[in-house]
């Protein structure tokens, strides 16, 4: 690799780091560059699991998820005196809590654009950078800079800045200036974009299906955008491009196109050549089906890197995936000089981050102080006021107050395997809690147990009820084909049945498309994220202390004529 390629955008390095770099590589074996290759996912946090890990390959950075800041700091140390210095990871795309339970639950990328402050993805940022940072955190797996165009995919939705490619670009653009300010490495994701299909590209390889000049226009900006603001490194999705990969290769045939995580079309010919990019490409998760579906595992683990990826994102098993790497570097699929170009711009991403000077030791108590903020809380708490977006509203409805509606039907939805585990705010029931608090007898909604014909008469209910109150929690995550609202037996029980005879008003926290399941409910309001601040700040907006703010970043009618209907 050109030592002034090192030396310009997002590197950066001076002639010191440089030096660094060519006599770290020098002096690797084969087997500890290979290993340089591969980041692997932390599950225990121990440095048991990372020793036998090691064992297998020096591998080159590590992704932790949630642990407590004790095990956090304590891994951390450990793996600072590795003979190179490891880049760790996190998914911070909404706050510090995706590593520490005590980290600030800030807001979905969605709920920060509906704020349309530019310096609200900043903050967000900056709460990530900060919290991440505090334990050693130096790799941060964000911002998602897909775009939502198609409300059925289940799994951008809140995780994106909306629809409007030109808020997306200025929103990331925002979060990848701040967060490296930190001093973390921002990777902006999912390319070459995720949102156009409706499928989960954890599940099978999906693909982004709009032409070439459609593609410039929104991916492209955005990408370039980010990159231009000096974005260090790439997530690659398993996500197909055809109208790009027959661009470059006019004669292809539909079965030969690659997700982008195995395409020399997209990772070296788009996104290195044609945007310019001059950083770290890492593959997404190649445990993901997306992935493994399209050739075989001997093939797609040195196939990844051959056609332009530098790190390979975790691993089925470790052991046999090193193997396979090893023999794709024996049989050419890898060149020495392509190996050597990953590892160098691993090392560069390193040097850039400074973890090639004295590694400070980390301090649990230290980091605490670093960590849940009262500064972080009160940025949420603003985001959450300023986001909020009351969608439809039934005239004269609003505010609910327990003096106009004493007597409040509770509707409580959520997905039914999604039970808040050990420390986790139970959503639903924290909203209920709130309720009460105000003043309102609140009712819970059980559906009877009678089969079609003996269910609760409607007299039950009117006369009975002065509002009803909907909470709906179903938020997106991997390995799922749709974020649908799940009804109730018998005969869809907690269905909005009484929106005529009684003020019905449905609240979402999570996703924002839901009006396609209750089209004729008049009263509508989205949140965006299921923490403490968004709930608190919602009985605000209810009860008319605070007045809505928020503007909807993509089409909460999904395109719909029915669902503007009153």
């Amino acid at each position: 690799m050109d030592r002034e390629l090192l030396k310009a955008k997002p590197f950066y390095l001076n002639e010191d780091n440089v030096r660094w770099v060519e006599s770290t590589l020098s002096g690797m074996t084969l087997e500890e560059k290979l290993g340089q290759l591969f980041c692997a996912n932390i599950r225990e946090g121990t440095v048991e699991e990372v020793e036998g890990i090691l064992e297998m390959a020096s591998i080159g950075g590590v992704m932790y998820r949630p642990l407590e800041t004790k095990a956090c700091v304590n891994l951390t140390n450990y793996l600072k005196k590795q003979k190179v210095p490891m880049l760790i990871a996190a998914d911070l795309e909404r706050g510090g809590h995706i590593i520490l339970p005590n980290g600030t639950k800030f807001a979905s990328q969605m709920e920060v654009a509906a704020t349309g402050e530019t310096e609200m993805a900043a903050k967000l940022a900056e709460v990530c950078g900060k919290e991440g940072k505090a334990v050693g955190i130096n790799w941060a797996f964000a911002p998602d800079i897909d775009i939502d165009f198609n409300y059925r995919n289940p799994i951008t939705n809140v995780r994106t800045y909306g629809s409007d490619p030109d808020v997306v670009a200025r929103m990331g653009r925002a979060y990848v200036e701040r967060i490296q300010q930190t001093g973390l490495a921002a990777s902006i994701k999912h390319f070459p974009g995720d949102g156009v299909d409706e499928r989960d590209h954890h599940l099978v390889t999906n693909v982004n299906s709009l032409s070439k000049e459609d593609w410039d226009a929104s991916y492209g900006k955005v990408y370039k955008a980010c990159i231009e603001a000096g974005a260090m490194t790439v997530m690659v999705g398993h996500i197909m491009l055809p109208a790009y990969t027959k661009y470059f290769h006019s004669e292809c045939r539909d079965e030969e196109i690659m997700p982008a995580s195995l395409s020399y079309d997209l990772m070296h010919s788009l996104l290195r050549e044609q945007l310019g990019f001059n950083g770290l490409i890492v593959t997404d998760a190649t445990t993901m089906s997306g992935f493994t579906i399209p050739m075989p595992r001997e093939k797609s683990v040195p196939t990844a890197i051959a056609n332009g990826a530098d790190m390979f994102l975790f691993s089925r098993n470790m052991k046999e995936d090193v193997g396979f790497m090893k023999k794709g570097l024996e049989e050419g699929i890898i060149t020495q000089e392509r190996l050597d170009d990953a590892v160098t711009r691993i090392l560069a991403l390193k040097a850039a981050l400074r973890l090639s000077e004295p590694a400070k030791k980390y301090d649990a108590d230290e980091a605490e102080k670093e960590i849940g903020t009262q500064q972080h809380h009160d940025w949420a708490r603003e985001c959450a006021d300023k986001a909020i977006t009351l969608v439809k509203e039934e005239p004269g409805v609003l505010p609910v107050t327990p003096k106009r509606y004493p007597r409040l039907m509770y509707y409580p939805m959520k997905n039914a395997a999604a039970e808040p585990g050990a420390g986790e705010l139970d959503v639903c029931g924290y909203f209920k809690e709130l309720l009460v608090k105000e003043g309102f007898e609140v009712t819970e909604f059980n559906p009877s147990k009678g089969a079609e014909g003996r269910v609760a008469p409607v007299s039950d209910f009117i006369g009975k009820y002065d509002v009803m109150v909907y909470l709906a929690d179903f938020a997106t995550k991997s390995n799922q084909t749709t974020v649908r609202v799940e009804w109730a037996p018998p005969l869809g029980a907690n269905c909005p049945h009484f929106i005529t005879g009684i003020p019905t008003i449905f609240i979402s926290v999570e996703n924002p498309y839901h009006l396609q399941d209750v089209p004729r409910v008049r009263t509508f309001i989205n949140g965006y994220s299921s923490n403490i601040e968004v709930l608190e700040e919602m009985i605000e907006k209810l009860t008319g202390r605070s007045t809505f703010k928020g503007k909807s970043p993509s089409d909460p009618f999904c395109g719909r004529w029915d669902t503007h209907l009153m």
